[in-house]
């Protein structure tokens, strides 16, 4: 049995939830793939997963040896690099997440910077407005914005949004402009994308030394589309709740205008996150940097 075919074997499974999937991914059968983690339990003298017709978990044993499995995988791709001169000069493909008009207006911008500067890459941009699985989708890093999950991945920040409300002068001027969160509920609101899930916008209190305060609203329209949103409030049919970046212009250009400002709530971080530190490719790091170094992703004005 080869050691690192079998830790390979492992991991995969583990990342993929099943026999089957990693298999594929591997390109081998499923039943090797079984061959390959029963040869790795046998030579541990444990057993590291937990296997029935319909579901697959860790053991206590497998848990603590998915950690160490996955440092050994990656100082194995490290030594490789480092042979090949990929550690110091980024080669191969980069996979970035961002959300759609965050990574429309901002992060293709810095992947075109990214390529110029290391010739020897390709790229694959991925938008969309919900959180994907790095390890499950092979994506090497994701933009995010918003408060990060438990989810064991290393972040870098790199900027701040605030969260606002909107609406055209059009519709100021017809419904109102609301001095105060309650007041939303005799307007017309549009809602859109993973932050509204739930039917109620939440702003700071002032006079309450900043405590959350929740409204709930039903929306007149919703959508999927951030710029579909945005469209809908310059057509006058209501007020939105984007973040700051995506009507920077529309605001500066009075086509959109800024209310409830003293009622915001805390601005939000944007970070870069990546599955690890320890043993961190050179094209993550090359992108990282880059971001780190020439983006201003301050949205605070």
């Amino acid at each position: 049995m080869d050691r690192l075919d079998a830790i390979a074997a492992f991991v995969a499974v583990c990342d993929a939830r099943g026999f089957a999937p990693a298999a594929r991914r591997l390109g081998i059968s499923p039943s090797a793939a079984t061959r390959l983690i029963a040869g790795l339990e046998d030579r541990l003298g444990t057993r590291l997963l937990q296997r029935t017709t319909r579901s697959l978990h860790l053991t206590e044993a497998g848990e603590r040896y998915l950690a160490q499995a996955r440092n050994i995988l990656g100082a194995v791709a490290e030594s490789e690099e480092i042979a090949r001169g990929a550690r110091t000069s980024p080669r191969g493909r980069l996979a970035v997440a961002a959300p759609v008009i965050f990574g429309r207006t901002h992060v293709a911008s810095l992947l075109a910077r990214y390529m110029a500067r290391h010739p020897d890459m390709t790229a694959e941009l991925q938008l969309n407005d919900r959180n994907v699985g790095l390890v499950e989708e092979g994506v090497d890093v994701a933009v995010r914005i918003g408060p990060l999950d438990a989810s064991g991945l290393v972040a870098r920040r790199l900027g701040t949004t605030r969260r606002v409300v909107v609406a055209s002068p059009d519709y100021l001027a017809r419904r109102g402009t609301p001095q105060h969160p309650g007041e939303l509920q005799g307007h017309d609101t549009i809602g859109f994308g993973a932050f509204e899930n739930a039917p109620a916008w939440t702003f700071a209190d002032p006079s309450q030394g900043g405590r959350d305060v929740r409204v709930s609203i039903t929306p007149r329209l919703t959508t999927n589309s951030g710029d579909a949103a945005l469209d809908f409030a310059r057509s006058g049919a209501g007020l939105v709740r984007p973040l700051l970046y995506q009507v920077t212009r529309d605001v500066a250009a009075g086509g959109l205008v800024l209310v409830l400002t003293e009622h915001e709530p805390p601005p939000l971080p944007i970070h870069a996150v990546y599955p690890s530190a320890r043993w961190l490719p050179a094209k993550v790091r090359a992108f990282v940097d880059l971001a780190a170094e020439t983006t201003s992703w301050q949205f605070l004005a």
